[in-house]
């Protein structure tokens, strides 16, 4: 198998075009490149978030605090491909370059999105999000992009801004999208199809390679499967609590895609536009947050207290959402938990500053292959307690119910960051300090 995924991208003539000539360097645009990327990624994702819970609904034929359980299962079946294929796409990122990977990945969200679009059933929906999980790299190899083009002491900062990206995306996408299934309940995502392709073109011609041949390994298929790359990375006591830390509180933070939308469909009867403005609001605090604060504070607290921040706050997040009785409350939290989106640009910064170069897509991998694997059961586990307590005869209606679980969970995730801290503390201390 090893030598048969070697020979695609060796003799496939479009894997051979979108594979940078060996001369091009990334120049000091490259980072502004991937960023936009990203940026682009997020938006045509973005667009198709406010109107799921009516396109459920309607192909359901059921009201939206039951539909909300076939958005649990559809991020299952997205969360099972992503978590085979992720260590495979870091892998091979390592071995082939980050660029091929990043371009088939954006290529293959706007073949989902157009999926998606034409879906007359609920099976075809399903299909497409498997297919979606499968390719759906752009983030985690984004984030072994900025690794390769910035010095250890800037990716604090460069990841906080490549989080402002992934916000951007979320104040305009669901904005727009919004305002577009108000028009029709599948336009969006015949929108999205067509910026992902935008975005293809944008990166087939401008975006250059960032790993230097020198730092390139041979692909192993051991270690890029996600068992034998959890497996590899347990051996490494400098990274292997901080990706459990990413998994324990991916479980949690997962109560928003999951059911944010819904949340406010039933708890404050919001529509297809109402949902994109909270989702933009929610964007754009990650992305002010990420931008202005992350890297600032990455550097002022250093990366190891930065990332306790972002976790505390989430719990208070998490918990004010919970028991937010009023639409203007919701809105005041979103403002609180833009603080934690510290978080990821923090823990980024120590794993990738303890992890060799030629290494960096495999880090990535392993810890999206964490994310997915939390992601297998979360959704389930969100909307299912949403659903218990929101449906009609449930013997406690309360709507708040999966947010109060979101944050015993996410305040359980500082448990195994701490044990990392301690049990690796000169190693941490060394990337994780403050500037002077």
């Amino acid at each position: 198998m090893h030598a048969a995924i070697d020979a695609a991208f060796r003799d496939n003539q479009w894997c051979s075009m979108i594979t940078p000539a060996p001369a091009r360097q990334p120049g000091k645009n490259a980072f502004l490149f991937v960023v936009v990327a990203v940026a682009l990624n997020m938006l045509s994702f973005g667009l198709i978030m406010p109107i799921m819970p009516a396109l459920l609904a309607e192909l359901t034929n059921q009201p939206i605090e039951i539909a909300i359980k076939s958005n649990g299962w559809l991020a299952v079946a997205f969360a099972v491909a992503n978590f085979l294929a992720m260590p495979l796409l870091g892998g091979l990122s390592d071995k082939y370059g980050r660029r091929p990977i990043l371009l088939i990945s954006i290529a293959m969200l706007g073949v989902d999105m157009v999926i998606l679009g034409l879906a007359p059933t609920l099976g075809i929906l399903f299909l497409g999000r498997a297919l979606a999980g499968v390719f759906s790299g752009t983030v985690s190899v984004a984030n072994a992009y900025v690794a390769d083009v910035t010095a250890p002491e800037e990716r604090g900062r460069a990841f906080g801004i490549l989080g402002a990206a992934f916000g951007f995306g979320f104040i305009l996408g669901p904005v727009f999208g919004g305002l577009l299934g108000e028009i029709h309940t599948r336009l969006p995502f015949f929108v999205a199809a067509g910026i992902a392709g935008l975005n293809f073109l944008y990166g087939l011609f401008v975006l250059p390679e960032s790993l230097a041949r020198e730092n390139r390994r041979e692909f192993s298929l051991a270690r890029a499967n996600p068992f034998g790359a959890v497996k590899h990375f347990s051996k490494l006591p400098r990274v292997a609590w901080f990706i459990v830390t990413i998994g324990v509180f991916q479980i949690a933070h997962s109560v928003y895609p999951t059911t944010w939308n819904y949340h406010g469909a039933s708890r404050y009867g919001w529509s297809e536009w109402e949902i994109g403005l909270s989702l933009g609001a929610v964007g754009l605090g990650s992305a002010l947050s990420q931008a202005m604060l992350s890297g600032w504070l990455i550097k002022r607290l250093g990366a190891m207290r930065a990332a306790m921040l972002g976790l505390g706050v989430h719990v208070i997040a998490m918990t004010g959402f919970a028991f937010a009785i009023h639409p203007w409350m919701a809105f005041a939290m979103i403002a609180v938990s833009a603080v934690g989106g510290v978080v990821m640009p923090a823990i980024n910064t120590i794993t990738a500053n303890l992890t060799p170069m030629n290494a960096q897509g495999e880090l990535q991998g392993a810890q999206s292959s964490i994310m997915a694997f939390t992601l297998i059961f979360s959704p389930v586990l969100m909307t299912q307690v949403f659903s218990a307590y929101t449906a009609p005869g449930a013997p406690v209606h309360f709507a708040g119910a999966a947010f109060v679980l979101a944050a015993l969970i996410a305040a359980l995730s500082i448990i195994p960051f701490l044990i990392g801290v301690r049990a690796n503390r000169d190693a941490v201390t060394a990337v994780a300090r403050p500037a002077e």
